[in-house]
């Protein structure tokens, strides 16, 4: 969906609302942050690169929309009380997230420490700060934790990243099952190889387009290719939804093995 089709096509429950994007200084943060700032909603956009939201935030208000930036570290549990203290959101999309890729026998501690605090601890420190805020005011939300496909198959040299997916996608059906009384729903959304900046380059070489050619659509998908599933979760069109992930993956999920 372009811009211009979603200004004239809004999904209910999301212009007006708070919304909370982390890991919005680039690639998909950076496009969940422009979706819901175009949908009509103030879009706080996190993360530990100010200098990237700022800018981001900036070009938001220059087009007429209401983005505020936010230094966030998620990985760190006090960072996340003191920045959110005081704010209460209704939308929230946990997309922060460090990937790491070698053989699993090469796997050191820290790196493996690096990936848990921020992919997992970090959707937990954001989701409860959050959570907490929208149950003391009184009124629910939507909670969206970014996983992957890799959290439900795996591949060779992810042993530390497929791990953290997977566990989003259990802490995930956990939260929901948990704050459904309290109007707050928590659903994932599952993206399969997606292009962005950062990967651009490998899916031009030969061994990215391998991978390309294992995709039953045989293409890579592109950020927009999220949005549909993004602001479903998020609106008040998946009201009734709460603890599903939702793979977004050109078929990658139901390839043979």
């Amino acid at each position: 969906m372009t811009q211009a089709e979603h200004e004239t096509n809004s999904w209910p429950g999301i212009a007006g609302r708070m919304a909370l994007v982390t890991g919005a200084s680039s690639g998909l943060g950076s496009h969940f942050a422009k979706v819901l700032a175009v949908q009509g909603a103030h879009v706080v956009a996190a993360a530990r690169r100010i200098d990237r939201v700022e800018a981001l935030c900036a070009d938001l208000r220059d087009q007429g929309h209401q983005a505020t930036p936010l230094a966030l570290d998620v990985s760190s549990a006090d960072a996340v009380a003191g920045a959110l203290r005081g704010q209460v959101f209704d939308l929230v999309v946990n997309n922060a997230g460090v990937s790491h890729s070698c053989a699993a026998l090469d796997l050191d501690a820290d790196t493996l420490d690096q990936v848990i605090d921020t992919n997992v601890k970090g959707v937990f420190h954001v989701a409860r700060a959050t959570a907490a805020a929208m149950r003391d005011a009184g009124r629910g939300g939507s909670i969206v934790n970014i996983a992957s496909i890799l959290g439900s198959r795996v591949s060779g040299h992810v042993a530390a990243y497929a791990a953290s997916k997977g566990a989003v996608l259990q802490l995930t059906r956990a939260l929901a099952l948990e704050w459904a009384r309290h109007g707050i729903r928590v659903n994932a959304l599952s993206p399969g190889y997606i292009e962005t900046e950062l990967n651009r380059d490998f899916f031009a070489t030969d061994k990215g387009q391998a991978l390309i050619g294992r995709v039953p659509q045989r293409r890579l998908g592109q950020p927009q290719d999220l949005d549909g599933a993004l602001l479903l979760l998020l609106s008040d069109m998946g009201r009734f939804m709460t603890g599903v992930d939702i793979a977004v993956d050109g078929g990658h999920l139901v390839s043979s093995l």
